[in-house]
């Protein structure tokens, strides 16, 4: 089969397609013939090895050859326990990095049955996006003020929405050239990163960052007595300070400063989906690239400037 590889960390340049030998499922897995592979942030992670922790598993060499874990295709074998999915079946979900590839092996337990309604490409984009965004936006009611950081990608573009259909006044923050897609989406307040800080204003009842790289202190500043403030990756440093003095100064402030742990599977991005088969959610695609395109699809990720999801067509 055809697959994108890497054999090192790097830039996009380091991928190359290449033929390999097709993977085999075990008892609980499934072999996926994969159709479309969106593009998430821990994908161009997993590719430059920044933050540390993407290279958990493989310090100087990357652990799988081959990135990209939201899929959607057709089941082409199933392992002797699969009792959920016959081959044929047209399915979507995660699966262990092995996305960018002709086929891609996961587990029957992270994976649903597509919806009719949702083409293969659609329905690659909601996954691990899908279930950062219910999670980031639990407990967001009416009236109240919730910030996205980083609101211009594709876990922004559904967390912008689901927020809204809470009636919460909501700001996006990203670069400018997202401000007019952020409005778009239903923002109430865009902010460009590069001109004004958002911490400085506000204040929020709820922030969601999806790209920390701020002091606690800051955080701290940007929320309203009460309010809470949920990360979604960022530097080791970050992170540590989040978990540590983060946690800290929230209860001394009276505010919630935390990392968000978000759950895997169906159970937590299935519910999305349904919203998007129903027409209260849209699904936003900035481009579709081919898969020997792949390092391209990669790159405008990794360089902040995909409204939306990035989605790779296998298929």
């Amino acid at each position: 089969m055809r697959a994108v590889v890497y054999d090192r960390y790097g830039p996009p340049e380091v991928l190359r397609l290449e033929e390999v030998a097709t993977p085999t499922p075990g008892a609980n897995e499934v072999l996926i013939e994969v159709v479309a592979t969106s593009v998430n942030r821990s994908d161009w992670e997993c590719l430059v090895g920044t933050p540390a922790y993407a290279r958990i598993g493989g310090l100087r060499t990357p652990a799988k050859r081959t990135l990209g874990s939201d899929i959607a295709g057709r089941i082409a074998a199933v392992g002797e326990a699969v009792t959920r999915f016959d081959v044929g079946d047209e399915v979507y979900g995660e699966s262990p990095m092995g996305g960018f590839a002709e086929y891609a092996v996961a587990k029957e337990s992270a994976l649903a049955h597509k919806p009719e309604s949702l083409t293969f490409v659609d329905a690659s984009t909601i996954p691990q996006a899908g279930a950062i965004a219910l999670q980031g936006t639990t407990g967001v009611g009416a009236g109240q003020r919730f910030l996205i950081n980083g609101a211009g990608g594709g876990t922004g573009a559904f967390a912008i929405q689901l927020a809204k259909r809470s009636g919460a006044h909501v700001a996006g923050v990203d670069n400018a050239a997202k401000l007019d897609f952020m409005r778009a989406l239903g923002a109430d307040e865009v902010i460009d990163y590069q001109r004004e800080d958002f911490t400085r204003k506000g204040p929020y009842d709820f922030v969601l960052d999806l790209v920390a790289h701020r002091s606690v202190f800051a955080y701290r500043r940007s929320l309203a007595p009460g309010g809470r403030y949920r990360s979604v990756g960022g530097p080791v440093p970050t992170l540590l300070r989040i978990v540590t003095v983060g946690a800290l100064l929230g209860r001394l402030s009276g505010r919630s400063i935390r990392m968000l742990l978000v759950k895997p599977g169906p159970a937590h991005f299935r519910p999305l989906t349904e919203m998007c088969v129903s027409g209260d959610i849209e699904i936003h695609i900035d481009e579709v690239f081919p898969l020997s395109e792949a390092p391209q699809a990669l790159a405008r990720v990794g360089d902040g400037h995909a409204l939306g999801k990035v989605v790779v067509e296998v298929a």
